[in-house]
């Protein structure tokens, strides 16, 4: 099951990452405190893909088996 978590974490870590980043950039009214929070936000996103890759790859483990 790891193989399948690492998997999918390399495909949504970068995913939610960009998400979180967009995010901000999105938002004129953190435009000022940017260079702060892209680092924390896309970090975080890496880290959420963990736990989201793993709930994934249980139900697609569990399927297969």
């Amino acid at each position: 099951m790891w193989r399948v978590v690492i998997l999918l974490w390399v495909i949504l870590a970068p995913t939610l990452a960009g998400i979180a980043v967009m995010a901000i950039l999105a938002m004129p009214s953190m435009a000022g405190q940017a260079m702060k929070w892209i680092p924390i936000l896309a970090l975080g996103g890496a880290i959420v893909a963990l736990p989201v890759s793993a709930a994934i790859a249980k139900v697609i483990t569990g399927r297969m088996a």
